[in-house]
């Protein structure tokens, strides 16, 4: 294709493509049907990754559970199945092992069969400060928050490369997109994890493997335990998220293939000004707002990890 064709095709596509997400304000997205489809859930335990199990168990989805909490897995289970679940099955795994994450996917998929959608959801924060923080907690954070989906996609990608057909899900962070103040090590690992995502996505696309959808999640801070003590300068703007609205939206944002999904929509108006703003500018705004300083309630505690 020469150059005055391509630019026609982007020109008229840009032109679609507005005009569709313009429809798309009035007229809902249609939602598919993932009856039957086997997801796997990280950090399933609690918080998140349980409700997200229970909306999923609705649709009629067979369920894979992974978290380090066998207990909390196997409430997990109980309350998929009150939800409609037919078949659950829960594994013991610590997703910042690369060996024990390739060993039980195996087991997976001899057990259960194929993994159509992925939800990377296992997710820690240390509540230090960046040289308040042993190493060993640092590295912990990265092979949690970022390191276990360079495997779990390892080891479930293929077989979604192969059938052209699959969803990636990565619950990353609001602080994926924003530095907060004394959340180095968690903001690293959620940028790491945004842009890890979003660059497989546009692999699978530059390779014609359009059948295989990915959704990034960033919300602000949600009140499931991982932030108790944090409080919103503004609620109004910028809530803390009651996660079982999270849990829903996040179902919509996969059963619609939105690629980005910010949490509040304010989220939205506020990483755009961060792409525009001058740094001093934007650095104001976000004290101003209490972006900036929401880690306080963390790096006071006495608590080494928090979790999803």
């Amino acid at each position: 294709m020469n150059f005055f064709l391509e630019t026609i095709q982007v020109l008229l596509l840009s032109i679609w493509y507005n005009v569709e997400s313009f429809i798309h304000l009035f007229v809902p997205m249609r939602k598919k049907n993932i009856s039957g489809e086997v997801v796997l859930i990280t950090g399933a335990g609690s918080g998140i990754g349980r409700l997200m199990a229970q909306e999923f168990a609705a649709l009629d989805t067979v369920l894979v559970l992974w978290d380090i909490n066998q207990d909390g897995m196997k409430e997990t289970a109980r309350l998929a199945k009150q939800s409609g679940a037919s078949r659950v099955h829960f594994y013991l795994c610590d997703c910042s092992d690369k060996n024990e994450v390739y060993r039980v996917a195996d087991q997976v998929k001899r057990e259960v069969g194929d993994v159509s959608i992925l939800v990377n959801n296992a997710g820690i924060v240390t509540g230090k400060k960046f040289m308040d923080a042993p190493d060993s907690l640092i590295e912990k954070t990265l092979e949690v928050n970022t390191m276990a989906h360079f495997w779990t996609y390892k080891a479930f990608l293929p077989a979604m490369i192969a059938n052209n057909h699959g969803h990636l899900v990565s619950i990353a962070s609001s602080a994926g997109l924003i530095g907060v103040n004394g959340l180095a090590d968690y903001c690293g690992s959620k940028f790491a994890a945004v842009g890890f995502a979003e660059s497989v996505g546009l692999e699978l696309l530059a390779t014609g493997k359009d059948g295989i959808k990915t959704t990034i999640v960033c919300p602000y801070f949600i009140n499931t335990g991982m932030f108790d003590g944090c409080q919103t300068k503004w609620p109004s703007l910028l809530p803390i998220l009651d996660p079982n609205y999270v849990a829903k939206k996040i179902i919509d944002a996969v059963l619609t293939d939105q690629v980005f999904l910010l949490l509040p929509k304010t989220m939205y108006l506020i990483v755009a000004l961060k792409n525009v703003l001058q740094w001093k500018l934007f650095s104001l705004l976000g004290f101003y707002l209490g972006l900036t300083n929401q880690a306080d309630c963390l790096t006071n505690s006495s608590l080494h990890y928090k979790y999803h």
